[in-house]
């Protein structure tokens, strides 16, 4: 780290940066769609809003000083759904209205490409949610005892009174028998056992690869089989092979939230989020409030170590928040300073890391007594008359937002979004930082 602490202060600026994002170490940027950008003044961001918005995120000139330089976005669910955070699909092949169009979603790749973004899109596919067609024609086919029909096995279902430890079942109306809802009653859980549902699965990602999805997060990987590590490794081992054959240099990380030795067991199949680094009491904050640094940097490095022995392709997914987190300005403040050290520890660390909408410009968000995530997931405050709005159940103080907007930030010299800038400014001029091998230095107390 004491290298990495000579290259912030020894580099003199964008003019030293190179591309070199020919492959996946890249710096992401989470994106939840209905809360970034409004481009029909319905108060709902949207796919056209994203694409207003892209000088900001990555204006395709390396030496920009208003751009952040993100490298790729990773979409929140865009597909129909009922819901405002869409992680219950309705029907796959169709993008929300709310959010826009399929002819949109093009329109995104293509500019995102003309400036070497890669745009990874979020996989929902352990349920689905209960308004899908598959657990309409499940529910009938259950209805009419007809176990001929090719929807009875699509989801996980048990006879009523039949004691299932661990897992959640919900009432299947008018028939002796539950169906598997671990999230909630209005998302049924598919049966990863039936032959055509992983086909379905293998279509849907099939479908947006050949639209130019630069590849998947996939939600909530563990439970393909809820408590069955075993066998969702062997399903994502499928399932991922299959895609490696259709794009080799696909990008996919996994959602497997859970201490190290369990993630360890899915990193052979995929990179997947490192969750022991992030959130109030993780391994970037603890350091970040003054921790001892020397407990951060054996993190790293034997972290790194860990993955390689593993699977020497890995890499390292740092981050600190996403939308399902309290926002991390609530703990790294921007006016002592800790919320810069944050973004050190993890934008000049190996890998690829991740932004959450809104950190770098230190909003904030936090379930608090509410109890909703739509808390953490509050509308991006540009300060330029965007008509985004905070997703619905919203109960924010937005008295709270003292850190300022992205225009305001954009005309102060040492602002934390210019801060966050300078970071991937440095990242791409020393491609060792994201590629390189660690050592350990006893830094002091």
């Amino acid at each position: 780290m004491l290298v990495l602490g000579l290259l912030i202060s020894g580099c003199s600026g964008k003019e030293k940066a190179t591309d070199q994002t020919d492959d996946n170490y890249r710096v992401f940027y989470e994106i939840f769609v209905g809360s970034f950008s409004d481009s029909d003044q319905d108060g709902t961001g949207d796919l056209k809003g994203i694409i207003n918005r892209l000088d900001y995120l990555n204006d395709g000139n390396l030496n920009s000083e208003t751009a952040l330089g993100i490298q790729g976005i990773w979409l929140t669910p865009i597909f129909k759904s009922p819901s405002y955070h869409k992680y219950d699909v309705e029907d796959y092949y169709t993008i929300d209205p709310e959010f826009g169009t399929q002819e949109d979603l093009d329109e995104l790749i293509q500019r995102c490409h003309e400036r070497n973004v890669l745009v990874i899109l979020d996989m929902v596919i352990n349920h689905t949610s209960s308004n899908h067609q598959w657990f309409k024609e499940f529910q009938k086919a259950h209805r009419n005892n007809d176990t001929e029909n090719r929807y009875y096995d699509y989801y996980v279902y048990t006879s009523k009174g039949e004691n299932v430890s661990g897992k959640s079942f919900c009432d299947l109306v008018n028939t002796n028998e539950n169906y598997e809802c671990n999230f909630s009653y209005d998302m049924p859980e598919l049966n990863f056992d039936n032959e055509y549902v992983r086909d379905e699965v293998l279509d849907i990602a099939t479908y947006y690869l050949a639209k130019g999805v630069d590849g998947f997060r996939f939600d909530a990987a563990k439970y393909i089989y809820f408590g069955n590590n075993y066998s969702s490794v062997d399903f994502w081992n499928w399932y991922t092979g299959k895609l490696k054959e259709i794009k080799p240099d696909i990008y996919l990380v996994g959602e497997v939230w859970s201490a190290e030795n369990e993630i360890n067991q899915y990193i052979k199949e995929m990179n997947c989020f490192d969750f022991t680094i992030s959130q109030a009491e993780g391994v970037i904050a603890v350091a970040a409030k003054g921790g001892d640094i020397n407990a951060f940097t054996k993190y790293v490095v034997n972290y790194q170590k860990s993955l390689k022995d593993l699977n020497p392709e890995a890499m390292a997914i740092p981050f600190i928040s996403n939308h399902d987190m309290d926002r991390a300005a609530g703990y790294l403040t921007v006016f002592n300073g800790r919320a810069y050290m944050g973004a050190n520890l993890y934008l000049l660390s190996p890998g690829s890391p991740f932004i959450y909408y809104g950190e770098e410009i230190g909003m904030k968000g936090s379930r608090g007594s509410a109890n909703t995530d739509a808390n953490r997931r509050l509308a991006m405050l540009w300060g330029d008359g965007d008509t985004v709005k905070d997703p619905e159940g919203t109960t924010f103080d937005s008295s709270k937002q003292v850190n300022g907007t992205v225009m305001e930030q954009l005309q102060e010299k040492n602002s934390i979004l210019k801060h966050y800038s300078k970071l991937i400014t440095i990242r791409n001029t020393y491609p060792q930082i994201a590629r390189g091998n660690y050592s350990e230095l006893d830094l002091g107390q």
